[in-house]
């Protein structure tokens, strides 16, 4: 009697799995060389379905509750030992348990980026993440396609090839919704869901489904996203004049409340000018008329000494003078060295003109 004692303790009579993880997909009860009794109460909970392998092969397949296993409700597994009439004796069979609840914050990303074509921008290099959450609806195609033999089966078993196909879908998803770059994050939504949709038909004869997929951002280069930065604040600053204008007022504004401040009193006076100038000029009309352009400014050597500097005007009252001649030498800024006078066609319009040869 203790022999068969010994003998009933190594046969399996609770079949049942609880998970004490959020990453297992799927889980091989560890029968080892133990045998499956028959009769054996079988515990699938919410959220799990159990898969029997026979000779590898899938047999029969269960939704959760609780089952007593007998020839009625192995009918795969029954034909498959040979099970004719009813036969009670313990069985071999591998076990699988699947976990179908709904795996979420699985992240994605662009590890490059995506070329797309803009209508506004031309070309463009975009990023992208986001996050999805997938189940599994065919436990028996999972374990065929994906699981194998795997006895302990994880999310990062699968995640990586999820990511590298919502990449590859993702500029085909992008052209398909014909939205401009700087209106993408209010479309996110629509193409999130569209993205998900094409991916729950490719992934599901691998057993799995895309429950809910979110875009979380898009992204432009770093070059990109400066120039769009100065673009709006080109756009918020709007007439340049007026927020000059109001530049100066807070600048006033500042140093009145520190009048003691050196700094706080060259502020206001240079506020208060640039302020008093706009105003005298809208009083006038406008802009107002540019100050009138600089003489130039020449110096003479007369007797051996420097005369200047001179503008054009007082060029000619020093030819009117008899001090400035052909021969005298001139020189303005932007010379290279001294030159006579009548080198110079500007000075030379200025002397007086030369007497006609005396008479023979």
């Amino acid at each position: 009697m203790a022999l068969w004692d010994k003998f009933k303790g190594e046969l399996i009579d609770i079949l049942e799995w609880l998970d004490d993880s959020r990453d297992t997909m799927v889980f091989r009860f560890p029968r080892f060389d133990n045998e499956i009794k028959m009769g054996a109460q079988l515990i699938v909970r919410e959220s799990q379905t159990a898969v029997f392998v026979n000779q590898g092969k899938i047999a029969d397949v269960f939704k959760p509750g609780t089952w007593t296993l007998e020839t009625r409700n192995l009918p795969v597994l029954s034909t498959l030992q040979g099970w004719k009439y009813g036969f009670h004796s313990p069985f071999k069979a591998e076990v699988y348990f699947v976990n179908t609840r709904l795996f979420t914050d699985l992240k994605w990303g662009t590890q490059n980026p995506v070329i797309a074509r803009d209508a506004e921008f031309g070309v463009v290099r975009l990023r992208a993440f986001g996050t999805y959450a997938v189940r599994v609806v065919d436990p028996a195609a999972f374990l065929r396609e994906l699981v194998g033999t795997d006895p302990l089966f994880k999310t990062e078993e699968v995640t990586e090839w999820l990511r590298q196909l919502v990449v590859g879908r993702l500029a085909g998803a992008l052209a398909a919704a014909q939205v401009p770059v700087l209106d993408l994050a209010a479309h996110q939504d629509r193409i999130g869901a569209a993205l998900g949709t094409k991916l729950s038909e490719e992934v599901r004869p691998l057993g799995l489904e895309i429950v809910r997929f979110v875009v979380e951002n898009v992204s432009l280069p770093p070059e990109v996203e400066q120039a769009l930065d100065k673009r709006t604040q080109m756009g918020v600053l709007g007439n340049l004049d007026r927020y000059t204008q109001l530049q100066s007022a807070n600048a006033l504004e500042q140093a009145a409340k520190n009048p003691g401040g050196a700094a706080g009193e060259a502020l206001g006076i240079g506020a208060g000018i640039g302020l008093g100038q706009r105003m005298a000029q809208s009083m006038g009309g406008g802009g107002g008329a540019p100050p009138p352009l600089p003489a130039q400014q020449w110096f003479l050597g007369v007797a051996g000494k420097q005369v200047g500097p001179l503008d054009a005007a007082g060029l000619q009252a020093e030819a009117a003078a008899g001090r400035l001649g052909p021969d005298t030498l001139v020189w303005r800024s932007g010379m290279a060295a001294w030159a006579a006078a009548r080198s110079l066609p500007e000075v030379a319009a200025l002397l007086p003109p030369a007497p006609p040869p005396l008479p023979r």
